[in-house]
């Protein structure tokens, strides 16, 4: 069981979960399991949007945080007993658009979601990832790659890649795993 040695109401890093493992455990507890891929979204309404749809939240919870917040909770607890929530809000947005200060609004609505079902004595687990884009190389700089999209006034937006800053991936490519920069003889 993967998720023994974690609190049953907490809002945490994936870290080294992977996503199959998350909603084979959720299916494993007999708990709901809510995923979003966060990648594609530009701003905070994009996200509201989403969650909201892939939650199969009420319309109104796309409104704000505190909507989305409502939507979690309230109609949820009046609609009968619950088993529990893993949920997985993966590659969350880490550009101008979506600040870290959005981030952590994003992420203490989910923890007062988990406060909230705690109180009732539900589990509510909440994982999630960031993602940031990562600027074209210098050679491109001149050149309009595929992927990458232009403003308004032309200017191309450095998106044109995604990278993994989850903490396994950041482990994989330090320089202090030796096991990793060695080579075999």
């Amino acid at each position: 069981m993967p998720l023994r040695t974690v609190k049953t109401n907490i809002v945490q890093s994936i870290r080294a979960f992977r996503v199959p493992d998350l909603q084979e455990a959720a299916q494993g507890l007999g708990h709901h399991f809510l995923y979003v891929n966060l990648a594609q979204a530009q701003s905070k309404q994009d996200i509201l949007d989403i969650i909201s749809k892939e939650f199969n939240l009420s319309a109104s919870a796309s409104k704000n945080f505190d909507s989305l917040y409502d939507g979690m909770t309230d109609p949820l607890h009046k609609s009968g007993p619950q088993p529990g929530f893993i949920l997985v809000l993966e590659h969350i947005p880490a550009h101008a658009k979506f600040d870290k200060e959005a981030r952590e609004q994003l992420l203490d609505i989910f923890r007062e979601a988990a406060d909230y079902w705690s109180d009732r004595k539900v589990a509510f687990r909440c994982f999630y990832s960031f993602s940031v884009a990562r600027a074209p190389s210098a050679e491109k700089a001149g050149v309009s790659p595929e992927g990458i999209e232009l403003l308004e006034e032309g200017e191309k937006m450095p998106t044109d890649k995604l990278v993994d800053v989850s903490p396994m991936a950041l482990r994989m490519s330090s320089p202090f795993n030796a096991g990793y920069w060695q080579t075999a003889a």
